[in-house]
């Protein structure tokens, strides 16, 4: 028997495929061989099938639980998955079937995982997130205004010991950011230890709270080995913290459920660091928007999804479509809080505004920090610019009189 023949048997191509029963992956692929049985090769080797005939395959499990690809095009296949091969509320499972060996596949040159589409059984078996976009702006208070809320993350992005930390921290909420962050480096080092970075921001939030009659969050970056994650989310709480940082590709999806499943009551801030390795390749590897999907699952509650105007890479429209899908109803489970960062400053501001919209955090490092006047003059620009746009003002007008907004009109206008 020739290797292709023990993968056919797996094409359905325009049967109806049931939303309630199947989990639905779209992939990009460029086949090594021919179209039809490449794909079938994807679809058994996800499911059930393997290189070679078995004399344990039984009908039944072949009837049951095999993949059927019902959508086929010139590099394009979409693969329905029954949902009884999956565990529910694993997202390691289903990671390793549905994207587990096929990568690594001769039959295929480069794959790519575009999209996945989740029956309610299967996302209603996690738990999602615990505050979401609304709990979000309930600690801020933007319920009604609903306009975007203005963070920062501390800078340089590792060096500065725990009262600078602190006293920057408290210098970007006097001058009006709503968030700040630890960056995605920054856990545990020498030079800044854990629990007195903790204490002594949560100070300065305070401080700062009082002094400006607004709400603030702080997140704290939690990321470690997983048992050390949760002392370290426990000590946020235990010192007043709302708000807690996760790396979430380096510490791992399971990691981030176990987090989410102690309901700590705080925001999981979900920072996408090493997210380009799996996103960035066009040809291979997995959206973004479909890592959004199980980080939503998952239970993020803020997650960042790229700036569109700033420093990184990042396609508009999915970055578009990922945000409207976190913040969509998705079978009950609450929308998460997007997050545009990298590269953003307050001359960007409206035109990433007039892109996304004002559900969302707009988190500009450099961008506050490199004002010419400091940090609390730049997050001032930043409010500033945002209150412009909702005003429905040009960035050049509110800044005839506001000081902090020319300012960083004559140092990033030019760009």
């Amino acid at each position: 028997m020739k290797r292709h023949d023990v993968y056919s048997g797996y094409l359905a191509l325009g049967e109806k495929i049931d939303p309630d029963k199947y989990v639905v992956v779209d992939f990009y692929f460029e086949p090594a061989g021919d179209l039809r049985n490449d794909a079938q090769a994807l679809a058994a080797e996800s499911s059930i099938g393997t290189w070679t005939e078995l004399t344990t395959m039984k009908p039944s499990i072949r009837k049951r639980l095999a993949a059927r690809v019902f959508r086929l095009g010139k590099n394009r296949a979409s693969i329905a998955y029954p949902l009884d091969i999956f565990e529910l509320g694993s997202i390691p499972q289903f990671l390793s079937d549905a994207e587990g060996n096929i990568f690594g596949m001769s039959e295929i040159n480069a794959l790519r995982l575009l999209d996945i589409r989740f029956p309610r059984a299967y996302a209603r078996s996690f738990k999602g997130p615990q505050l979401g976009l609304e709990g979000c702006r309930r600690i801020v208070g933007t319920q009604r205004s609903r306009r975007p809320h203005a963070g920062t993350i501390i800078k340089p992005k590792i060096g500065l010991g725990p009262r600078e930390h602190a006293a920057v921290a408290y210098e970007a909420w006097s001058g009006g950011c709503d968030f700040v962050k630890d960056d995605e480096n920054l856990t545990d080092q020498k030079f800044n230890p854990f629990k007195e970075r903790v204490i002594r921001t949560l100070d300065a939030l305070d401080k700062a709270q009082e002094e400006t009659g607004e709400k603030k969050i702080y997140a704290a970056n939690i990321t470690a080995e997983t048992e050390e994650m949760l002392k370290r989310a426990e000590f946020v709480k235990a010192h007043g913290g709302n708000c807690i940082m996760v790396d979430v590709f380096t510490a791992g999806f399971s990691a981030l459920q176990t987090v989410r499943n102690r309901n700590y009551g705080m925001i999981i801030h979900g920072h996408r660091a090493m997210h380009a390795a799996f996103t960035r390749n066009p040809r291979h590897g997995i959206s973004m928007l479909s890592l959004a999907k199980l980080l939503r699952l998952a239970g993020v509650d803020q997650l960042h999804t790229g700036a569109i105007v700033g420093k990184m890479e990042g396609n508009v429209r999915e970055i578009l479509e990922m945000n409207e899908w976190l913040r969509s109803d998705f079978y009950g489970l609450k929308p998460v809080l997007p997050v545009a960062s990298g590269g953003v400053d307050p001359t960007r501001v409206p035109r990433l505004l007039d892109l996304a919209g004002t559900e969302l955090v707009i988190n500009a490092g450099g961008g506050i920090h490199g004002h010419p006047c400091g940090t609390r003059a730049g997050a001032r620009a930043l409010r500033q610019s945002m209150d412009a746009w909702m005003a429905g003002k040009s960035l050049r007008d509110y800044a005839k009189t506001h000081v902090e907004l020319g300012q960083a009109l004559e140092e990033w206008g030019n760009r």
